[in-house]
């Protein structure tokens, strides 16, 4: 007798909150991926004028790492995510630890945004790490647009399909590759959908969104053959990471990408 098909669902990080804090920020690649684009989105708020309070939007931020370095400066932050117990370590870091801008916490999905905020438009919109988790991640490209600012920005941060595939190789993982760089048992913090980043750019471009920048996210860090110098050369690894993180040869060996675009002007 056939077992019912389970119908695949986004994910949420709820009972896993702590797990995702630790394991996500607390090591190397972590702290690679938080330099990496907090470098970026600096060079971004730069490109407003000085003085200006943005209104920034945090899709699927979690419990507001980003956010709560963005609302430091000042900013209005909001974060919306689908996992109360994110949310929840949200709450209750912002009430251990104030900010000096607005953060705010909003439970929802992405797909949601348009009837959260109907009215709303923001100068900065954030989406790190989330198309990877999503059943159908490509329509959510569109709802991202619908709220950003005539002259707002959207960073978007991807799960990169090629630098799995290329590290798979490296390494001679080739079962896995065979199986379609599909994990036989589902890893708690192993994206479910990596993603062509050619495949996104088309996406991007179709909603009218211009590319304005590109760093990849551990050019090196996944790569090194011994895995101890990932912490005992770390200040060495983290100037390399940053120094060729936008060179065209490397950038796309990431094993996350950053894109930012602007809406395409007429």
């Amino acid at each position: 007798m056939l077992k019912p098909q389970k119908t695949p669902t986004d994910m949420s990080f709820d009972n896993r909150a702590e797990l995702f804090q630790k394991k996500i920020y607390g090591t190397s690649k972590g702290k690679i991926r938080a330099a990496v684009v907090w470098r970026d989105l600096e060079e971004i708020l730069a490109s407003f004028p000085k003085d200006k309070v943005l209104n920034i939007l945090d899709a699927g931020g979690g419990f507001g790492f980003m956010a709560r370095k963005l609302a430091n400066l000042g900013h209005n932050v909001t974060v919306v995510d689908i996992s109360q117990d994110m949310l929840d370590l949200g709450l209750k870091e912002l009430a251990e630890n104030p900010v000096s801008g607005k953060l705010s916490f909003i439970k929802g999905a992405v797909q949601d945004l348009p009837t959260l905020f109907p009215d709303n438009k923001y100068d900065l919109v954030l989406c790190h790490a989330v198309l990877e988790w999503l059943v159908d991640p490509h329509p959510v490209i569109g709802i991202l647009e619908s709220m950003i600012a005539s002259d707002g920005v959207l960073s978007l941060l991807v799960y990169n399909k090629t630098a799995l595939l290329f590290q798979s190789l490296v390494v001679g993982n080739f079962d896995y590759i065979k199986a379609g760089l599909k994990k036989r048992r589902c890893q708690t913090l192993t994206p479910q959908t990596p993603l062509n980043i050619d495949e996104v750019k088309t996406w991007l471009k179709e909603c009218g969104l211009e590319q304005a920048g590109l760093s990849g996210v551990r050019i090196v860090h996944d790569y090194m053959r011994d895995k101890t110098d990932q912490i005992n050369k770390f200040d060495d690894l983290l100037y390399y990471e940053l120094l060729y993180s936008r060179h065209r040869d490397f950038a796309h060996l990431g094993r996350y990408v950053h894109i930012w675009t602007k809406p395409k002007l007429d």
